[in-house]
């Protein structure tokens, strides 16, 4: 059954990660996403590792579902294909440097003279407007600037970047949603509009509530570990054999329940430990005693305990534990994807976590060779015939692999 995006044609001309990961989210909505890339050389990402069985694994997990068409976009003739594709294009999405497709004579004023319909949705560091707009970015330089780097980490210990590329993945997300409601806007208006995500405003965006905390307070956030700047506890605790992460809610009779439970209930008589803002106050004498008391037994032991008082909480897992936890599995949250180019095998890869009752979503193809659907998409969208394709391929303006 097809997705819920099945009419919206994409072509997509990003690369590394914030782009492909915005138009993978889109492919996995049924749209077609064609990636044009250049001949013989493609995404970047086709050479980073790891590479099993000479597939890059970081290209196929955020490039799978979509078709490969290579263009030499520096050539005339290769300009002039770009345009042909764009009149039959719903969106085009890119995340190059401000200013390079203009001067490419492909930005978007000149594409929307060709289709007025034209969603063109452009991802950068720093955005299309601005004293910096022109400026390069990765997802580390946006982290930094967006300041989320100053609050992640160990108290009293250095800035960390997060285990994740949130600033690529948060302007990803932000790209798709954007596009997608461009595309409802469109049904009314009937035209197209330019779509501008910045990386460090996608982070930014992320942070509301420490930015909101400290233009209410002027106090600025601080690097807390694992720990919750309002509440306590709400962090993860070592046990007998790892880690749990809980949470203790402002409840009275869940919070005595607790304390017996972990054989501390001479804390409820306490005034400090109350709630759990007045226990966030008191956190530093309040936490070492929580540490010793939950030390003496195994993650899965306090589960069971916790969980029958109706408490949140939940094991600390690593990526590997992660990968095999019966809840991921039951939620169909991994599949397994031919490999590119028709190879033997499977990759295992990340499922889309967007559940729909009667559209389904969710990749169904690996990610394509470089150049794989370039004869078929320009016969199909162009019209192009077989003589035509093998002198614009012996020019190496195109190339199929």
């Amino acid at each position: 059954m097809p997705g819920p995006l099945k009419d919206l044609k994409i072509l997509d001309l990003t690369w590394a990660l914030a782009g492909p990961f915005g138009t993978m989210l889109l492919s996995d909505l049924g749209a077609e996403v064609i990636k044009v890339e250049r001949p013989g050389i493609g995404d970047v990402a086709r050479s980073i590792g790891p590479i099993v069985d000479s597939v890059s694994t970081y290209f196929f997990s955020v490039n799978r579902g979509k078709k490969s068409v290579a263009i030499d976009l520096k050539n005339e003739k290769g300009r002039g294909l770009f345009l042909g594709l764009i009149k039959e294009m719903d969106v085009v999405v890119e995340n190059f440097t401000p200013g390079t497709m203009a001067k490419l004579g492909l930005g978007y004023e000149a594409l929307k003279a060709h289709n007025p319909r034209l969603i063109y949705a452009s991802c950068s560091g720093y955005g299309q407007s601005g004293a910096e707009s022109e400026k390069p970015s990765l997802d580390v330089i946006a982290q930094g600037r967006s300041g989320v780097m100053s609050i992640t980490g160990e108290e009293g210990r250095g800035p960390v970047r997060l285990g994740v590329s949130l600033a690529d993945l948060s302007a990803g997300m932000f790209l798709a949603m954007s596009i997608m409601a461009a595309a409802y806007e469109r049904k009314e208006s009937g035209l197209g509009q330019m779509i501008d995500i910045s990386m460090v405003d996608s982070v930014v965006a992320l942070e509301e509530n420490a930015f909101v905390r400290y233009f209410a307070t002027g106090e600025e956030p601080q690097r807390l570990g694992t720990k919750h700047p309002l509440l306590s506890p709400f962090q993860a605790f070592p046990t007998k054999d790892g880690y749990i992460v809980l949470t203790a809610t402002g409840n009275i009779e869940q919070w005595s329940m607790f304390l017996e439970k972990i054989d501390c209930l001479d804390l409820l008589s306490d005034e400090r430990f109350h709630n759990a803002r007045t226990r966030n106050q008191y956190n530093s004498e309040l936490e070492p005693i929580l540490t010793e008391a939950i030390k003496k037994k195994t993650t899965r032991e306090w589960i069971e305990a916790f969980e029958s008082i109706g408490m949140p909480c939940g094991p600390l897992n690593t990526i590997a534990d992660s990968a095999h936890d019966p809840l991921l599995i039951s939620r169909n949250m991994f599949v397994d994807l031919p490999k590119s180019g028709g190879g033997q095998g499977t990759f295992r890869v990340v499922n889309t976590p967007m559940k729909f009752s009667r559209t389904p979503a969710g990749p169904e193809k690996g990610a394509p060779v470089l150049g794989e659907h370039t004869h078929e998409t320009l016969s199909r969208l162009i019209g192009l015939g077989a003589k035509e394709i093998e002198e614009l391929e012996t020019q190496k303006i195109i190339n199929q692999q």
